[in-house]
């Protein structure tokens, strides 16, 4: 938005230039973040609790399958003594069969609900986010780097649409078989159970003290993440200013510090979750290991039958298994948790008020506007616009001049609502901007700023932008009035040229589309922020004769350093430290001979 008093401005950067969560990595709220995530799924409750059941009744399937396997098994050791009984193996083969089947089917079912539910959770978020930007002040976009958004846009709601869907199921599927494999063991035989569980207890050792040292890890990972893309997105934008001021190596040891740290939180983080795998094999081995050897033993007093052992081997992979898919499944919750700690952060953020109460609406302004007496600080300690008073008649032509950092821009930021002033009020037509809608107020402005803005899309669809009922004619008229229509003419495509990043456009080209955009826009006010800054002599010339026609009937602001180009405004405001020092017309000020005159002669001074 132009230049905001730039030192405060920098103050407040570097102030939230750290990421809100702790430096630590630590979770504020681990429960906290959980339950705002289930209870954003509240509405897909009945289909999780569906798709939870049947995950359950598959996993009971397995687990009721190595009885049968026993029972086969003791049918075929019989059988070595002298005949095989097929058609009871037959039987009970096909049983499992069925068991197995309904199981895969069962599963296969839940896989697809929970796939269904957490991608429509993600694009919720996304929605919810894109809306929540919308309703965002911008002094939070002033303290927070546009690669940080994005990332909670993207990789954050990614990776909560990923691991809810691998671990919210998988960890009801776990606990399932961890709980019925070990009722089915006691059930079997209680003193080959108390062997495989004894065996295993190393495993939940282990298992407990990784997932309380990885936390940490996996929360800084993402913040890193974050910072990553905010550089990347900042340095990308601003290329030719990084080579034109030879600060390659500046911008590659600060991605290199950064991406040094991600490395390091990504790399103990995924180590961590990776011994889960190698630790629960271990834990199966020895598991298997101990059932053979107190089996051998028993089989041998004859306490129990050769199948009994069998059976226990599937049992201590359904045993152990779950153990590796509780760890994965929590792990994958921490990962949900950072990620939706970053999320739920963002759509906690202060906003706007809720203005559906307001009733009064500006549809016809005059455009009278009157500042009283206002107050403004980006910091509410400092303040940079102490006393402002200033009355603008409608249909005249108000230009602000000043030295940078005197506020100007300011001013114009908080006519438009995007800030709040501290103290005093600015009324429309005698109506204070505080009783009108943002959406009001917006709809009575036009505003070419110092930076343009061009989206992908066609020049007409760029000029047109976001209004309705403006005719080919009308874009014509306004790209001639700015001698646009010509150099249009010499593209292939005329009009209908597509922008991109491709596009082969000057500065000053783009801001003469943002200016005809300006003018296709049958606002009662106007704001022009330095809008003749990127273009050159001869054609701020033609844009003034441009800007005069546009400005017929409309109350205009301008904000300039090129005091030539506002030489016929109705009356200057010169403004110095946040305050109006002097007043008038362009004579008037000249005859003071006051800070304006000198303003005005350095220009030439500098030009000669």
């Amino acid at each position: 938005m132009g230049k905001r008093a730039e030192s405060e401005q920098n103050k407040l950067s570097k102030k939230h230039d750290e990421p809100r969560q702790s430096s630590s990595g630590k979770p504020k709220n681990f429960k906290k973040t959980m339950k705002q995530l289930m209870s954003y799924c509240q509405k897909y409750v009945p289909m999780i609790i569906i798709a939870l059941i049947l995950a359950m009744v598959g996993s009971v399937f397995n687990i009721i399958g190595p009885e049968f396997l026993s029972q086969i098994t003791d049918i075929i050791a019989v059988g070595l003594m002298g005949e095989i009984d097929l058609d009871a193996v037959v039987h009970i083969a096909t049983i499992l069969a069925f068991l197995y089947g309904v199981g895969f089917i069962f599963n296969y079912v839940q896989g697809f609900i929970m796939a269904t539910i957490t991608q429509r959770v993600s694009k919720n978020l996304r929605t919810d986010i894109s809306t929540k930007i919308n309703r965002l002040p911008l002094k939070y976009f002033d303290s927070t780097s546009t690669g940080d958004v994005l990332s909670r846009v993207t990789n954050d709601v990614d990776l909560i649409g990923q691991t809810m869907n691998q671990s919210v199921s998988g960890l009801v599927s776990a606990a399932t078989l961890f709980i019925g494999s070990l009722v089915m063991m006691f059930y079997t035989n209680w003193i080959m159970a108390i062997a495989a569980i004894l065996s295993t207890l190393v495993g939940f050792g282990f298992m407990t003290i990784i997932i309380s040292k990885s936390q940490k890890y996996f929360i800084l990972q993402q913040q890193e993440l974050g910072k990553l893309n905010g550089h990347i997105e900042e340095i990308y934008t601003g290329q030719n200013i990084v080579k034109v001021y030879n600060a390659e190596k500046k911008a590659k040891d600060t991605f290199h510090e950064i991406n040094t740290r991600l490395y390091d939180s990504a790399w103990k983080s995924q180590f961590m979750s990776g011994l889960m795998m190698p630790l629960m094999m271990f834990v199966g081995n020895l598991g298997y290991v101990v059932v053979c050897i107190v089996g051998a033993v028993l089989a041998v007093h004859g306490t129990i039958t050769f199948g009994v052992i069998v059976a226990f081997i599937v049992y201590v992979r359904l045993f152990t298994q779950p153990l590796s898919q509780l760890a994965q499944a929590v792990t994958n919750l921490q990962s949900t948790a950072a990620a939706s700690e970053r999320v739920f952060e963002f759509l906690a953020e202060e906003e706007f008020a809720n203005e559906s109460g307001k009733r009064n609406v500006l549809e016809e302004a005059k455009g009278n506007v009157e500042f009283k007496h206002v107050r403004f600080g980006y910091d509410e300690n400092k303040m940079i616009i102490n006393d402002f008073s200033a009355t603008a008649y409608a249909g005249q032509k108000v230009a602000i001049v000043g030295p940078t950092g005197a506020g100007k821009t300011t001013l114009i930021n908080l006519l438009m609502r995007f800030y709040e002033v501290n103290g005093g009020e600015i009324l429309i037509d005698g109506i204070s901007t505080k009783d009108l809608t943002r959406q009001n107020i917006h709809d009575l402005f036009c505003m070419v700023l110092q930076d343009t803005w061009i989206f992908e899309g066609s020049i007409r669809e760029n000029i047109v932008y976001s209004r309705k009922g403006v005719t080919d004619e009308e874009v014509e008229e306004a790209c001639k009035a700015v001698g646009l229509h010509h150099f249009i003419g010499t593209l292939p495509m005329g009009y209908d040229t597509v922008l991109d990043d491709k596009a082969n456009l000057s500065a000053g080209q783009k801001q003469l589309i943002t200016i005809a955009r300006a003018m296709v826009s049958n606002a009662p006010l106007l704001i022009l922020d330095e809008a003749t800054s990127s273009v050159d002599t001869r054609t701020e010339v033609l844009i003034q004769e441009a800007m005069d026609k546009l400005t017929v009937g409309k109350t205009s602001f301008v904000i300039a350093h090129r005091l030539s180009t506002i030489k016929n405004a109705d009356l200057i405001l010169v403004m110095k430290d946040g305050d109006i020092i002097e007043s008038g017309n362009h004579k008037e000020l000249l005859a003071q001979n006051g800070f304006y005159t000198d303003l005005y002669n350095s220009q030439f001074e500098d030009a000669s």
